[in-house]
């Protein structure tokens, strides 16, 4: 096992790597824990968690929003949850999102934990303490700052996910390389056979790799007034993307890296070779480097992102492979890029 500690000013939180789920009692007592977690998951693996106090939600994307909430906030009174409670929430990001905001509101806030059962998950939304909901379709526009206590990775529930859960993995894999780290980005390049085929010691490295970019980041800039911008690389687009068009979060997160790696080569900062370089990666793992779409509706939704200001957006460039910056860039000219895009 590897562990991964990240200090955030709302508490300490310990990543354990290739550890399995029927190991969670060692973490938190059986008595005081309420589990919130999806069907499709407790499907496939609620034995393992059987003697938890259980909020089932629906899964997927449609229902990240206040309506859960409300509706485990009602479940939390009538299990009589009090302060001294916590929250464990077992599941794929939507999953880790709903509960680590639940526990950080309910009663002004209970400790939790999380047991991520995707690869997405496991290499972001349950590291870094960022919970919440979508509002009216907007990406995660109500929400908090709070750490998880811990973070439980079992790497063996991945081999019961489908293709396109795992490409939406590997695009943060890859995000985190372009903007941190290029020999791990390099080493992408020349294990894609051993990760796609889902080697453990492949995927532990990885995902290892992944997370010390990640969490070195949020240690230095928990709330997101400077450097942890650049954990967007890709993501005004990406949720413009998907928002307007049906495509995965992986999916739309590639296209949006595309498009910041060509601003990034207007603006002077990336080499073409390196945006074709990015390009091929992304292609290799099954990543769109393009997008069918309504360029209109698109730009409606990055008007509208949390990151602008006035005719501006934060972007985060790459100043080549492993290095990123932020930079204020004129919504017109993210405009004439959408275009090429679409």
């Amino acid at each position: 096992m590897k562990k991964i500690t990240l200090a955030g000013k709302t508490g300490l939180s310990t990543i354990m790597l290739d550890m399995p789920l029927n190991s969670l009692s060692n973490f938190c007592s059986t008595k005081k824990t309420i589990v919130v977690t999806d069907s499709n998951v407790h499907r496939l693996y609620g034995e393992k968690f059987s003697r938890y106090k259980t909020i089932v939600i629906g899964p997927g994307e449609g229902y990240k929003t206040l309506n859960t909430v409300n509706e485990i906030y009602g479940r939390l009174l009538k299990l009589e949850c009090d302060r001294s409670s916590f929250i464990l929430g077992i599941g794929g990001g939507v999953v880790c999102d709903i509960a680590g905001f639940v526990a950080s509101t309910y009663l002004r806030g209970l400790p939790f934990a999380f047991a991520p059962t995707t690869f997405l998950a496991q290499v972001d939304a349950s590291v870094g303490g960022k919970n919440g909901v979508n509002f009216n379709g907007y990406k995660n526009m109500i929400g908090t700052i709070n750490q998880p206590r811990f973070v439980l990775c079992d790497f063996e529930v991945l081999k019961t996910l489908p293709e396109g859960e795992l490409r939406n993995g590997f695009a943060e894999v890859i995000k985190h390389a372009l903007i941190g780290n290029r020999l791990l980005f390099s080493w992408i390049e020349r294990n894609r056979k051993a990760l796609l085929s889902l080697d453990k010691g492949a995927i532990k490295r990885i995902v290892y790799g992944s997370l010390k970019v990640k969490t070195h980041i949020v240690s230095r800039d928990e709330t997101e007034i400077g450097e942890r911008r650049k954990l967007n690389f890709g993501h005004t687009f990406g949720h413009a993307l998907e928002k307007t068009v049906e495509i995965k979060h992986g999916e739309a997160i590639s296209a949006g890296m595309i498009i910041e790696a060509k601003l990034s080569g207007i603006k002077g900062f990336l080499p073409e070779r390196d945006v074709e370089r990015i390009k091929k990666v992304l292609t290799d793992f099954g990543l769109p480097v393009s997008i069918n779409g309504d360029r209109e509706a698109i730009m409606d939704a990055i008007r509208k992102d949390k990151k602008r200001e006035d005719e501006y957006i934060h972007s985060v460039l790459l100043d080549g492979i492993g290095k990123a910056v932020i930079e204020m860039i004129n919504i017109n000219d993210i405009g004439e890029i959408v275009n090429d895009m679409c």
